[in-house]
């Protein structure tokens, strides 16, 4: 059924390439600050405290073997490759992906959904495709924010523990990170974005007449886009 549902995605896609004036610019707009403006604030601090404790754990490992400057290796490729996409998707399946679904279930619990049919608007149009839209231009550009904010928190904890300066962290940083590293982190960005409110949007069509439906689709959504975001984070790292 979510396969099916990709497909009317697509269809969807495709009449907006033959009609270009149907994509609606000021929901695009609203899902964009919902989604990923108001999103900053958790999203960097969160990832932020994780790179506090991978400079911490690596840091301490690293010692054993006199080799504490490679903390600064470890938390560059890992946060650029890995955590800070991860990261950024995982808090935006459990904040966007929930609304989405709690947004279109409550409209369908209050058949709001079946009076747009009614009168000839189509709701892959109203209310799918601004919210996938939205979605893919926005995590990418949380994910930046988490690679930085984890690099930053990941930079005061060396300071700290492995007594270099800022400089000579961001020095050590420049020998390992390429732009091989963050184009890897930011491919993933859309297709982890296309995931979550793919699914997101089709839990809350698929709520049923009461306000538990609404509540079960809701935290459905939130595990049904979180495993599959792991396995295609799985499937990125045995390709690159």
């Amino acid at each position: 059924a979510l396969l099916a549902f990709y497909g009317m995605t697509i269809f969807a896609y495709a009449g907006i390439l033959r009609r270009p004036r149907s994509l609606r610019l000021v929901s695009l707009v609203n899902q964009i600050e919902q989604s990923g403006l108001n999103a900053i604030p958790i999203v960097c601090l969160l990832s932020f405290l994780i790179g506090i404790v991978i400079a911490y754990v690596g840091a301490d490992q690293l010692r054993r073997f006199g080799a504490e400057i490679f903390t600064v290796n470890l938390l560059g490729v890992i946060m650029m490759r890995e955590i800070g996409v991860l990261l950024a998707a995982i808090m935006i399946a459990g904040r966007s992906g929930s609304a989405f679904t709690a947004q279109i279930g409550t409209m369908q619990v209050n058949e709001e959904i079946d009076a747009m049919r009614t009168i000839g608007l189509d709701p892959m149009d109203v209310l799918v495709l601004p919210r996938i839209n939205g979605l893919l231009i926005s995590l990418p550009i949380l994910a930046f924010l988490s690679d930085f904010a984890g690099l930053l928190g990941g930079a005061m904890m060396a300071t700290a523990v492995l007594d270099v300066t800022f400089v000579q962290f961001v020095q050590q940083l420049k020998t390992v990170l390429t732009v091989d590293h963050f184009f890897v982190g930011m491919v993933k960005a859309p297709v982890f974005a296309f995931i979550i409110a793919i699914v997101g949007c089709y839990e809350g069509l698929r709520v049923s007449g009461s306000a538990e439906s609404v509540g079960r689709m809701t935290t459905r959504s939130v595990v049904t886009s979180i495993f599959p975001v792991i396995i295609a984070d799985a499937i990125f790292s045995i390709i690159f």
